[in-house]
């Protein structure tokens, strides 16, 4: 008979719609100390919105809250700013900087060498800390490292561009068909990943040539992976404690997660460029930087945002919406002293919180635990409930103590 665990996220995952974005991810790691350095950099990839087509003319966007690339995300907490974007934004804003820098810094400052592949992740589920269980077991299970960024509107995770082959293999294994949107030979362009059992199968799906991940052979891993979640889970905490990695938390920090309004009307757009303003004035402030800060930036929503419930005056009630949203509080792990491809994190932190969490709220009808997950260059954040955070604090430092 299938466990409680097992059942919850066979439905969360049948009910899941996983696209591949179309871009080459990179990650840029800048410590608090370098950021004034780079706040030219920022603002530019965060005003980029501007395409060209085939003649090289600029093409207007469609909506005043579109933004060009398919995904950036600017995060700033734990002392460094962590940003994912194209590889090709990377080399042309951020490069140049770090070139200038002196060697201190620039040896502070790091740009990941491989690529990332983005992966959004839509369609409804349980509550959220189940949520971010279920979307990282698989590929926890599978050894591949991710990073994994929660926004208003959608989960998104970073896979190692290289391990794209295995993801879907792993994901096949769990009932998904990959589906190849682009043209290019090998599938590694925009494509999904759907569940043909799933009632909720997205009505707009485009069909694509459908291409197995048996056309790319997955490389086994290097080590036996664990065989379930329960062993995933131990071995994380297990390697936290060797690492002396505790949960550290500020109550004093109070986050809020809103989004960009999305009206596409003509009048709508003095209220994108005042939320565009609000943003910049929010992130390239050198004096005042803000403590914590997470801004998503995709092609098909508006901007997504966690930020400390002290920056919500800079922005007017008119271009955003859930400012109202629970309080919430992020526990940090400081990862730093782990390699890059360290695996399992996200998958065994979420497992030890939802089941610990389990115990504290109880069963039979009680409200599911909350939580999301932030992924940084050097660190993992849990942001919960400002409500559940004593409680979810006691069980991360008890599983640290097994």
């Amino acid at each position: 008979m299938d466990s409680p665990m097992m059942m919850a996220e066979s439905q969360t995952l049948l009910n899941a719609q996983i696209s591949f974005l179309d871009t080459h991810i990179a990650l840029i790691h800048i410590p608090m100390s370098a950021y004034s350095h780079f706040l030219q950099p920022i603002a530019q990839l965060l005003l980029h919105n501007t395409n060209l087509d085939a003649e090289g003319d600029p093409i207007e966007p469609k909506k005043p809250w579109e933004y060009w690339h398919p995904l950036v995300n600017i995060s700033i907490a734990h002392d460094e700013c962590s940003i994912a974007c194209p590889r090709d934004q990377a080399d042309d804003l951020f490069m140049p900087v770090i070139a200038g820098l002196r060697p201190d810094l620039q040896k502070s400052v790091t740009v990941s060498r491989d690529d990332y592949s983005a992966i959004v992740i839509g369609g409804e589920g349980l509550d959220a800390g189940q949520r971010v269980l279920d979307l990282s077991s698989p590929l926890a299970l599978a050894k591949i490292p991710i990073f994994f960024i929660t926004s208003y509107w959608s989960d998104f995770i970073l896979v190692p561009l290289k391990a794209r082959a295995t993801v879907i293999h792993a994901l096949e294994d769990r009932g998904f068909l990959f589906e190849s949107d682009s043209e290019d030979p090998n599938g590694f362009g925009a494509s999904t990943m759907t569940n043909p059992a799933s009632p909720l199968l997205h009505p707009n799906h485009r069909n694509g040539s459908s291409m197995s991940s048996f056309d790319f052979p997955p490389q086994p891993p290097s080590t036996p992976p664990p065989a379930t979640v329960s062993e995933l889970q131990l071995r994380t905490f297990a390697l936290l404690k060797t690492h002396s990695i505790t949960p550290h938390v500020d109550p004093d920090i109070q986050l809020v997660t809103c989004a960009g309004i999305k009206d596409s009307t003509p009048s709508s757009e003095p209220t994108q460029s005042i939320l565009q303003h609000a943003l910049l004035t929010t992130l390239t402030s050198p004096s005042a930087p803000p403590t914590v800060l997470s801004l998503t930036l995709t092609a098909t929503d508006s901007p997504s945002l966690t930020l400390e419930s002290s920056l919500l005056p800079i922005f007017p009630d008119t271009v955003l919406l859930g400012k109202e949203g629970p309080v919430q509080v992020p526990i940090t792990l400081d990862l730093s002293q782990l390699p890059l491809q360290s695996t399992g994190i996200v998958c065994g932190v979420a497992a030890g919180l939802v089941g610990g969490m389990k115990g504290k709220i109880g069963m039979g009808g009680a409200p599911g635990f909350e939580m999301s997950y932030l992924s940084t260059a050097r660190a993992g954040h849990v942001i919960v409930y400002e409500e559940e955070l004593e409680d979810a604090v006691e069980v991360l430092r008890g599983l640290g103590k097994e």
